[in-house]
């Protein structure tokens, strides 16, 4: 199958045939019980929500690399006269505003990188913003319109409430043209592995979402926001009815987060990793179906172990509420909160119990003493820090690393043209274990001439010579 998801601005809004905005969803929903009913219009749901969702423009300067950069005939005839040029770099999104104060929140990947960005609302206004919390792993950014002005909302609802089926309804600026809105139904619930490496839960719809749709809204017929929509699956680039919108849920704790001032956001530390439960183990447990979270690893002394949870041990729910794979069980946890308790369904032979964890930010375990690395060496531009499971956490890392990080490189230094990357963990040089920042500071200044230096990198060990 050649199908390839693809970012796209989107905005969704649920809808419900001949629900008034008041009423209980669970009770009124229908189907169209008259040839009336089948006329009737969204065009005043529409008119009630639509100021709310914004147009979200980002730019960015980039460097173009000029050709003969480097060449030594044309550097030495023509020295700076062929500079590297600058460009202006634009992507279009969407966005929805969530307070009245101009709180708008978007996709993360609408205005990475961006220097400069601007929201326009449907009556044509435009305003800058700047970017208050954003998190590359959820793909979501809060942004906050540089004006005192007040805007109009749109509220944010219970995404758990959301059913396959439910109809939904897309706003947003496809491909630039403007507002635009389209309907269409929940398709599916829970969905995973949409994006590669990142946080899987998303709601599934097949109203029509293209590029230009990224950060818009998914809404319900009481002109609530249910999701906000990040990708699609799609051969051309357009649209092919599979659609994709990170829950609501998930927004109220990334927006409660952005009001605190938080600098990044946190999720739970649990102290164990997990992994899709395959039929094979499900039957092997007794399982009567495969899903849940197995549990492959349990850290020493963190929340998961102090809970009493064990390896080889299922994660099947997480308050009564059923538990599909991994990262459902992640966004159940981090939808719970820091600092709340959450009471877990785990299934062992064949029998199930219940048991209590404490959710908490994950622990520096030892001082992170940050060092950038001077002098002549293999390492000097480097800024390296003693991992612990907070430092991994804010490194994008496995919460178990340990050893010695490097957190930064900088341009042009030694170490960024000897390739040392981010997220490198120092193992040995020269035979030694480098366990912390002190012992490979104190290395480097004895300068021994030769170095033999092994890393690892996205868990694979390389070692490099030099001298």
């Amino acid at each position: 199958m050649q199908g390839l998801l693809k970012r796209a601005s989107i905005s969704l809004f649920a809808l419900v045939v001949a629900l008034p905005f008041g009423a209980d969803a669970q009770d009124a929903k229908m189907v169209p019980q008259s040839q009336a009913e089948l006329q009737l219009s969204f065009a005043p749901l529409v008119k009630q929500t639509s100021g709310a969702v914004v147009n979200v423009y980002a730019e960015k300067i980039i460097q173009r690399q000029s050709p003969f950069a480097g060449d030594p005939f044309f550097e030495q005839f023509f020295g700076q006269q062929m500079p590297n040029r600058t460009e202006k770099q634009s992507s279009l999104g969407s966005g929805v505003i969530v307070e009245a104060n101009g709180t708008v929140v978007t996709n993360n990947h609408v205005i990475e990188g961006a220097d400069d960005i601007k929201v326009a609302l449907s009556d044509g206004r435009e305003f800058p913003c700047k970017v208050v919390l954003r998190d590359d792993r959820l793909d979501l950014a809060v942004l906050k319109i540089d004006t005192k002005a007040s805007f109009p909302t749109l509220a944010i609802g219970n995404s758990d409430a959301v059913e396959v089926g439910d109809l939904v309804l897309a706003i947003g600026n496809p491909f630039g043209v403007g507002q635009t809105v389209t309907s269409g139904i929940v398709s599916a619930l829970a969905r995973n592995q949409v994006v590669k490496n990142e946080f899987g839960f998303f709601i599934q719809t097949d109203a029509s979402i293209n590029p230009g749709n990224s950060g818009g809204a998914l809404m319900n017929m009481k002109g609530e926001l249910i999701g906000i929509n990040t990708a699609i699956f799609s051969r051309g680039g357009g649209s092919n009815g599979i659609g994709f919108a990170i829950p609501a849920n998930l927004v109220k704790v990334f927006l409660a987060s952005a009001d605190a001032g938080v600098k990044s956001f946190e999720r739970p530390y649990v102290g164990a990793t997990f992994d899709a439960v395959t039929s094979e183990v499900a039957e092997a447990l007794g399982l009567d179906k495969a899903r849940g979270a197995l549990i492959v690893k349990v850290t020493d002394d963190g929340p998961a172990s102090k809970a009493g949870l064990r390896a080889g041990e299922i994660v099947t729910a997480v308050n009564g509420v059923p538990v599909e794979h991994p990262d459902a069980l992640l966004y159940r946890l981090t939808t719970a909160g820091l600092g709340s308790s959450v009471n877990l369904t785990v299934a062992e032979n064949g029998g199930e119990q219940q048991v209590a964890l404490k959710l908490d930010r994950a622990p520096e375990t030892s001082p992170r003493d940050q060092r950038t690395i001077g002098g002549r060496t293999p390492f000097t531009g480097t800024v390296v820090e003693n991992l612990s499971p907070r430092v991994a956490d804010e490194l994008r890392m496995p919460t178990e690393s340990t050893g010695v990080v490097v957190a930064d490189v900088k341009d042009g230094s030694p170490a960024a043209r000897l390739g040392f990357e981010p997220k490198d963990i120092i193992v040995s040089i020269n035979g030694a274990p480098v366990q912390t920042t002190e012992e490979l500071e104190q290395m480097a200044d004895a300068d021994p001439g030769f170095w033999r230096v092994e890393i690892e990198r996205d868990g694979q060990r390389i070692r490099q010579f030099f001298r």
